[in-house]
């Protein structure tokens, strides 16, 4: 595929247009907030052709931001964000109806039922690492909620970047969906602003700036974060399938993926295998020269580069051996696909996320050493365990903590909207994805309807012994 890899300038938002753009959404966010699920299905319904017939301009911008395949595109930028449409559009109804909840019987003559209304003006900051997805993913769920949205996406991705602009102005008006492109300073001047909630997608560091951002307007936030995902082979597993299934999670879009393998404990008894498959399958994928694989990313600029490829250095000068890979070229901001044993623990490959094409992998013997080692850590946005044993799954995933776990695949349960997708702690807060997406935009609003008189009327001041009998009653009872 050749394009034009030309980078886009810097662009900047004005401050006077982001303070325009949310007053306009402020003033039309009940417009919005009382549209039905019909008008609702049929913004998605838009939103979802206007995704079908710009997949072609929307793989050419992924090329030309870093070379992404256009084939990874339609599986990691397209498909999630269609599964999204599809699975919004068909039970939006449902969501917005709430749902009813039962009355305690000491409330007799009553009911209730849970109403999610619209947060309100609602601010989406997406990354570089998988633009168009972790994007028009979040939308989908907070048009489907009813809110009006303003969106900030990546600075390091222009093409992407110009593109979504020019897809969300073609569908939305700024009162109900705006996308301003820009950087630090852009960031800056939306996070001063009340949103009513704030959706980020990027790294642990920028999410606690934009939690203290949203603390002062007492905003809440969906902090979608990344971390150390390990991955678990034991001796029962079927090695060859973890290898192959390992090294796709670790290599796709570069290794720029918050839920990719970071690290890797192999039990002993099968860690020579493993390595010999999975270079197998390093070679199959990608041949022994990826830099020459059209299906092989590129890292996203240099700076980002420069950090991975200092990560591998630092190791190799602790001792790492490079059992596969670990070969750049600046030029191009490429690092082959790594594959490294005897990683010190106390190296940069090790103590930070690595977010590049570099898998440091480690042998076990006994699986209490392992466990300990992952809840040393903070808790992961996912862990992986390749096990063929019930029990060890079980153990294993009752004695570490982790946003979500795949048994024998990894990254796999990004793709299920039926599964909440988030982290914990350090890898985030909250849930995104399907229903979980659509109840991080609302408030689930109580609502209590009383029909006929309420025990509760024989219960108001001034009090009495017989009244004090009805409560005992009532404590003990009911």
């Amino acid at each position: 595929m050749s394009i034009n890899t030309t980078v886009l300038p810097q662009v900047e938002t004005k401050a006077a247009d982001i303070q325009r753009i949310f007053k306009l959404q402020k003033n039309h966010q009940f417009n919005i907030g009382n549209t039905t699920a019909a008008q609702r299905k049929a913004k998605l319904k838009k939103l979802h052709q206007a995704v079908l017939s710009y997949r072609a301009q929307i793989k050419e911008a992924l090329y030309k931001d870093y070379r992404k395949h256009p084939s990874e595109v339609d599986l990691t930028e397209i498909y999630p964000v269609t599964s999204e449409l599809k699975d919004a559009k068909s039970n939006i109804r449902r969501w917005m109806n709430g749902r009813a909840v039962s009355t305690p019987l000491a409330m007799l003559g009553s009911s209730s039922k849970i109403h999610y209304e619209p947060k309100g003006v609602v601010l989406i900051i997406s990354p570089w690492n998988f633009p168009f997805n972790l994007t028009f993913g979040p939308l989908v769920s907070a048009i489907a909620a009813g809110n009006t949205v303003m969106i900030k996406p990546s600075e390091m991705t222009p093409n992407i970047s110009a593109l979504m602009k020019k897809i969300i102005s073609e569908l939305f008006e700024e009162k109900e969906v705006a996308l301003l492109e820009g950087g630090i300073s852009t960031s800056t001047e939306l996070l001063k602003l009340p949103f009513n909630h704030i959706f980020f997608t990027g790294a642990p560091s920028i999410g606690k700036i934009v939690m203290r951002a949203a603390a002062e307007n007492l905003a809440s936030v969906t902090l979608e974060l990344g971390g150390k995902s390990p991955t678990i082979v034991d001796e029962t597993a079927n090695v060859k399938l973890a290898a192959k299934r390992t090294a796709w999670g670790k290599y796709v879009n570069n290794g720029q993926v918050c839920i990719a393998p970071d690290y890797l404990f192999v039990h002993d008894s099968k860690k020579e295998v493993f390595i010999t498959a999975y270079k197998k399958y390093m070679h199959e994928f990608y041949s022994d020269d990826a830099s020459q694989e059209t299906s092989y990313a590129r890292i996203v600029n240099k700076r980002h580069f420069e950090r991975v490829k200092s990560y591998v250095d630092d190791a190799i000068s602790k001792g790492a051996k490079v059992e596969a890979g670990g070969k750049f070229d600046a030029s191009q901001d490429y690092i082959a696909p790594t594959l490294m044993t005897n990683v010190s623990r106390d190296s940069k490959l090790m103590t930070e996320e690595i977010f590049g094409p570099v898998l440091p992998v480690f042998g076990f013997s006994n699986i209490k050493s392992v466990i300990d080692e992952i809840n040393a850590r903070e808790k992961p946005l996912a862990l992986y365990i390749y096990s063929n044993k019930k029990k060890n799954i079980k153990h294993l995933i009752a004695n570490t903590r982790a946003g979500g776990t795949c048994v024998n695949h990894n990254a796999a349960h990004f793709f299920n909207t039926n599964l909440p997708f988030g982290g914990s702690n350090n890898s985030g807060i909250g849930k995104a994805h399907g229903l979980e997406g659509f109840i991080a935009f609302s408030n689930p609003r109580g609502i209590f309807k009383q029909h006929v008189p309420n025990a509760l009327d024989l219960l108001t001041p001034p009090y009495n012994n017989f009244k004090q009998r009805l409560i005992d009653l009532t404590i003990k009872w009911f």
